[in-house]
């Protein structure tokens, strides 16, 4: 485990210290918790790249033949020297 440092307003330091004592639980246990709930509940976009290709020409289930026709084209073009 690292440790953190976080910066905290008055009003939210004495929140957590009071929240710590209430509980009988360390600060640092709260915040961990936190967290743990906050980033636990957060979607992850999807990368950028995803669809940057997409054209509406060419889709998932066509693309082997795509490449097969493309790449076997251009391998007889260069066998026969052009």
């Amino acid at each position: 485990m690292d440790k953190t440092t976080l910066y905290l307003s008055d009003e939210l330091r004495r929140a957590l210290k009071d929240a710590a004592r209430r509980s009988g639980r360390a600060q640092a246990d709260l915040v961990r918790e936190a967290l743990q709930l906050y980033l636990g509940n957060q979607t992850r976009p999807w990368p950028k790249s995803i669809g940057a290709g997409a054209d509406g020409t060419l889709d998932a289930r066509e693309s082997e033949d795509w490449l097969r026709a493309r790449w076997s084209k251009k391998l007889g073009d260069e066998q026969a020297g052009t």
